[in-house]
C-alpha cells in the first residue's frame, strides 16, 4: 500500500476479503467490508447477524458488528477519516461505492485493490501451492474415472454427465463445484458451453472442463480446473490429426512457461506449431490463467501480457481448437512456476481417451 501510494484499502465481497482474514462475506444489501489503513490496524465490519459467522483473528483485525438501525457506511467512512487515496475491492457492489464516495470527506482518489492485491495473490507461497496440488490431485481421480469409462457417456445427456462429474468432486473432497462443462460434438466448438440437453452419440468427442473450489484451514478455499477429451468410439483421422498437434502444442508451452518468461511467450509457444498446422484461426482464446482462491486471476496468459513469470505464479495452460459444427478440443493442466522449472499439478492421461459407453 505504502509503495502504491494507497491510504486505505476496502475490501466487500469477492476473493481477497477470504484470503487475507479467511472470512467470506455473503452477498447481501448489508454491507460488510474491511477497513485496512496503511498505518494503522484493520478493521471488519459487518452486520450484527452474520458476526457468529466470522473467526476472530487477534492481532490481525478488530471486529465492528453493526446493527440494523446504524448506518454502515457512516461506519466505513469514519474508519477512512481524511484519507487522500482509497482502494476499493473490484467486486464491491456498485450501490456501496457510490455512496461511500458522497460520504467519505476530502474528496479522496478512488482506485481498485486489485493494483496492491493482485501481484500479491498471484505469488502463491508454499501453503497455497500445496492446496492446489491437493485440488488438482481430486480433479485427476475424477479425470481418470471419465477416461477410464467408468463415467458413461453414450445415450446420457450432457447435464446428466456434468452433474455426476460435480458430485465426483464434491466426493473426492472439494467444498464446492465451480462448474462442470461437458460439450458433445459440435457443442464443443463453443468453449465455454452449458451442458444441457444434447444426448451423447457414439462417434462424438466430449469435452470436459470442470473444476471445483478445496477446502483450507485457512478459511480460503483454492481452486481447481482441468480439461480432458474423450471419443464415444473410435475419433475421425481430422479429430487424431488435430489432437496431435494439440497435444504437442500444449506441452510445448508448460516446458516454456520457466521463471522469467513473459506470459506473452508462454501463449506464443502453444499458440506457434498450432498455427503452422494450419489450425491458427480455429485457436480462439487466451492460452490460460492464473488461478488460486479464484478460477480466473493474475497472471493471464495471453498475446501482449510482458508480466514475467515468478515463482510461485499458478496458471493453467490451456490450448483449444474448435472447428464450428463439428467439434473442439482442449487439453488443459494447472502449471506453478518454480526456480527449478514448471511443476504440472495435474496427472491424469493427455492421451485422447477412447470409450465404448
Amino acid at each position: 500500500m505504502a509503495g502504491a501510494g494507497i491510504d486505505v484499502v476496502l475490501l466487500s465481497v469477492g476473493p481477497d476479503l477470504p484470503w487475507l482474514i479467511g472470512y467470506e462475506a455473503v452477498p447481501l444489501e448489508r454491507l460488510t467490508m474491511l477497513v485496512v489503513p496503511v498505518d494503522d490496524d484493520a478493521t471488519l465490519v459487518v452486520p450484527r447477524l452474520e458476526a457468529p459467522r466470522v473467526v476472530d483473528r487477534p492481532g490481525v483485525f478488530a471486529l465492528r458488528p453493526w446493527e440494523e438501525t446504524e448506518d454502515p457506511i457512516g461506519l466505513v467512512a469514519e474508519l477512512v477519516g481524511t484519507a487522500s487515496a482509497v482502494a476499493v475491492g473490484d467486486r464491491t457492489w456498485a450501490r456501496f461505492v457510490v455512496d461511500l464516495q458522497g460520504a467519505v470527506v476530502g474528496g479522496p482518489c478512488w482506485s481498485r485493490t486489485s493494483t496492491v492485491i493482485g501481484p500479491l495473490r498471484a505469488r502463491k507461497e508454499p501453503g497455497e501451492i500445496a492446496a492446489l496440488r491437493d485440488a488438482a490431485a481430486a480433479a485427476d481421480r475424477v479425470a481418470a474415472r471419465l477416461q477410464g469409462g467408468e463415467i458413461a457417456l453414450l445415450g446420457r445427456t450432457e447435464a446428466e454427465v456434468s452433474a455426476e462429474i460435480g458430485r465426483q468432486l464434491l466426493d473426492e473432497g472439494h467444498q464446492r463445484v465451480n462448474f462442470a462443462i461437458v460439450a458433445a460434438g459440435a457443442n464443443a466448438a463453443s468453449p465455454h458451453h452449458d451442458a444441457g440437453a444434447s444426448v451423447i452419440e457414439a462417434g462424438q468427442v466430449v469435452l470436459c472442463d470442470f473444476g471445483g473450489t478445496w477446502p483450507t484451514d485457512t478459511g480460503a478455499g483454492y481452486c481447481s480446473d482441468i480439461t480432458r477429451c474423450v471419443s464415444v468410439g473410435p475419433p475421425s483421422p481430422e479429430v487424431t490429426d488435430a489432437y496431435a498437434v494439440l497435444r504437442d502444442a500444449q506441452a510445448a508451452s508448460v516446458a516454456s512457461a520457466t521463471v522469467g518468461t513473459p506470459c506473452e511467450v508462454v501463449d506464443a509457444a502453444a499458440r506457434t506449431p498450432i498455427s503452422a498446422a494450419g489450425y491458427g484461426e480455429r485457436f480462439i482464446h487466451r492460452t490460460g490463467h492464473g488461478i488460486g482462491v479464484e478460477e480466473h486471476e493474475d497472471p493471464y496468459i495471453v498475446a501482449g501480457n510482458r508480466t514475467a513469470l515468478e515463482a510461485g505464479h499458478a496458471f493453467s495452460v490451456e490450448p483449444g481448437i474448435y472447428t464450428p459444427g463439428w467439434w473442439g478440443l482442449r487439453l488443459e493442466d494447472i502449471v506453478t512456476a518454480t526456480d527449478a522449472g514448471p511443476l504440472v499439478l495435474n496427472h491424469a492421461d493427455h492421451d485422447l481417451a477412447i470409450v465404448d459407453a
